[in-house]
């Protein structure tokens, strides 16, 4: 689970709730892998209520519309009953059971005959319906039943350019709503041992406390840094750290080594992301050969790649718009590059003919962490530095 973040909590249950006006409107909840909208929804399934709320992996349970359905139904906390469908026609084809499915999410009633709330993780995937016989349109029609319904939706999805681009046109009751990095603060509330440091350390020397309140501080900005504010990358980083400390200190350093060492937690966290967007997309040998490209050198233009990938321009832009349909890279100002830091750092040590030796990992996060840094302050820069100095970067162990 990623840590509480209730700033965006309430937004969303402002945004179910009407507060800014206009009526309840339908939050859709966009952010890349490891931004915790599966923990956002599965909280606020809690907050709501379990016999208000039902959360939806849509993910793993959109095979085909009947299978949809029937898991749909069997877990929901929501009364049963016919769901305006005719017993003699109900259900008897891949178009009839999306239509139930459809009054089922229209329909149904919390206790009290309340409007029930669905919050359905992953929701694109219902396109997967999209190959069967008279579901064509699966995802227009999903987006005009919500639209239409009395109940309450909250939507998220990990592929934003194509979310945007479905509800370009959406009904205005469609809220957007992105899940922005962790903020230094965010961070230091989530270090493991934070709620306990603040309220068991109150016989402690005062001194000490505020040494202490001061290295958690330091800890925070740079477990920041180093994760772009991304919750998954800086939980584990985190965690990591403090479980590795040495000499009374966390090393976010020497954690975030090992974690992107052969097999660690975020090594394998990035080839899944990896796999999982370019699986998504076309072209999947040529995007691999542009996102190595943008791995040694960023931001570059569509000429520049061209060039480096020995393909035509016309070409080349077709690759580079597939690769930011499923939100892997990003343009500024015509320039390329990866939309994940991390990412990118995992490339350029794990997409090569053998694993990665120490130096390997050793050179390449230097230079991630003298990127990520430049702007940070003189205390974070410093303790960076004496963070190389002291650790053997050569010697990295993985359990």
């Amino acid at each position: 689970m990623i840590p509480e973040r209730p700033t965006l909590e309430r937004r969303v249950l402002a945004a179910l709730d009407g507060a800014s006006g206009g009526g309840p409107r339908i939050a859709v909840v966009l952010g890349g892998c490891g931004t915790g909208r599966t923990s956002l929804l599965l909280r606020l399934r809690d907050l709501i209520g379990r016999n208000q709320a039902q959360y939806v992996d849509v993910e793993r349970i959109a095979t085909t519309p009947e299978r949809f359905l029937t898991a749909l139904r069997e877990s929901s906390p929501f009364p049963p009953h016919p769901y305006g469908q005719n017993p003699a026609t109900a259900e008897t084809g891949a178009r009839e059971a999306f239509d139930a499915a459809l009054a089922f999410l229209d329909t149904s009633r919390a206790p009290g005959t309340a409007p029930a709330t669905f919050l359905l993780d992953e929701f694109l995937e219902l396109r997967t319906f999209e190959s069967f016989p008279g579901l064509r349109s699966v995802l227009r029609d999903l987006i005009g039943a919500l639209a239409s319904s009395g109940n309450r939706f909250v939507l998220t999805s990990r592929y934003v350019a194509r979310a945007l681009r479905l509800l370009r046109d959406a009904p205005a009751q469609f809220e957007i709503i992105h899940v922005s990095p962790l903020s230094a603060e965010e961070v230091r509330a989530t270090l493991p041992g934070a709620h306990h440091d603040d309220h068991v350390r109150r016989g402690a020397d005062a001194q000490a406390e505020e040494e202490l309140d001061r290295q958690r501080d330091d800890l925070a900005r740079l477990v920041q840094a180093l994760s772009d504010g991304r919750p998954s990358y800086a939980r584990a980083i985190a965690e990591t750290a403090t479980a590795m400390a040495s000499r009374g200190a966390a090393d976010p350093l020497g954690a975030l080594a090992s974690l992107l060492a052969p097999g660690g937690q975020l090594a394998q966290s990035c080839r899944f992301c990896y796999e999982l967007r370019l699986h998504r997309a076309r072209g999947y040998g040529a995007l691999k050969a542009i996102l190595d490209v943008l791995a040694h050198e960023e931001p570059l233009t569509l000429t520049e790649i061209a060039q480096r990938l020995r393909r035509t321009p016309g070409s080349t832009k077709d690759y580079l718009s597939w690769l930011e349909d499923v939100d892997l890279i990003g343009s500024k100002q015509k320039r390329y590059s990866f939309a994940d830091p991390m990412l990118r750092l995992w490339v350029r040590l794990h997409c090569r003919a053998v694993p990665p030796s120490e130096d390997d990992l050793a050179r390449e996060l230097h230079e991630y962490v003298q990127a990520r840094l430049p702007a940070a302050e003189p205390s974070l820069t410093l303790a960076t530095e004496e963070a190389e100095r002291e650790k053997s970067w050569g010697i990295i162990e993985i359990d």
